[in-house]
């Protein structure tokens, strides 16, 4: 660290590499071109490394051209550091870990309540749909969907969705709308590949009493949010999980088919690792969103 100079040495070696002359370095820099001389020969005096070729015009040497990337990154982080610091003010940051869909659905759309409420916490959301490991992740909490089976962490549950068809306004009008279950075999039906967790078509119609080997499906999506999104542009019939059709069930823009129970067997998790649930911005918001998720259950059992 005794080799490491002033802040300022560092930003004029970086302005230098890339201008042609110490006369256009001195420019951006709002400096002398003498001053801009004398701080990078002090630079290559303290390092015993020459850092430019003089010449009518300046060309980094191989000790220079190699210290240039790496000085130009350490200026970069501590001014992103900086910023992030001075926007906090005493802010508190929560990172907490999810999967997309869920995080898009269903906690970005609640983020704002938390915010008006708990202004002091400044929460980052991470995305993966992963298992969590807590020790090779920045993050402090996560929110999971299985079957609770976390031995290794703190673990409260939060809600379980019910699974319903959805469709569009536009495709009912061009069909017709489905009076009973088995009317769904004439529609296209999409289904999200993948996702053990998740059940299909022919789980559901099993549950309703009907037993089919042929199912008209269109097309297999790789996740939740591409699955809604082909309902949304009618091409066909989703079986959906309430808690990611929350906002077009509410405005119009899907419609619910059948008011048929059919709770999910996998349901959402709190989880961090266990002796931090009692810190108190965790606990902040483990609570509130153990109170958003109690609503969003008394709302998914309603029939």
């Amino acid at each position: 660290m005794r080799d490491l100079p002033a802040t300022a040495a560092l930003r004029t070696f970086e302005v230098a590499t890339r201008h042609a002359t110490f006369t256009s370095a001195a420019e951006e820099l709002s400096i002398t071109q003498s001053a801009v001389s004398h701080q990078l020969k002090n630079l290559e005096e303290r390092w015993g490394l020459p850092l430019f070729e003089r010449g009518r015009t300046l060309r980094l040497t191989p000790a220079g051209a190699a210290l240039a990337p790496l000085v130009r990154e350490f200026l970069g982080k501590l001014e992103a550091t900086l910023a992030e610091l001075r926007e906090q003010k005493g802010r508190v940051r929560l990172r907490v870990n999810t999967t997309y869909s869920f995080a898009l659905k269903w906690l970005l759309p609640r983020l704002p309540d938390l915010a008006r409420l708990h202004p002091e916490i400044l929460v980052t959301l991470e995305s993966s749909d992963k298992a969590i490991n807590f020790a090779n992740t920045d993050s402090d909490v996560a929110i999971r969907f299985g079957h609770g089976n976390y031995p290794a962490l703190h673990t409260e549950f939060m809600f379980r969705e019910q699974l319903f068809p959805v469709a569009s306004p536009a495709l009912l009008e061009r069909f017709g709308t489905p009076s009973e279950p088995a009317e769904l075999l004439r529609y296209a039906l999409l289904t999200r590949d993948g996702a053990d967790l998740v059940p299909k078509w022919d789980v559901w119609f099993k549950s309703v009493g009907i037993h089919t080997d042929v199912l008209h499906e269109s097309v297999r999506f790789a996740d939740t949010n591409m699955t809604i999104e082909a309902a949304l542009l009618g091409q066909g019939i989703a079986l959906a999980r309430s808690g990611h059709v929350e906002k077009e069930i509410g405005d119009g823009s899907l419609v619910r088919l059948f008011n048929i129970p059919f709770p999910s067997p996998a349901a959402y998790y709190f989880v961090c690792p266990k002796g931090i649930e009692t810190q108190p911005h965790i606990m902040t918001f483990r609570n509130w969103l153990l109170v958003e998720s109690q609503r969003a259950q008394d709302n998914y059992d309603k029939p």
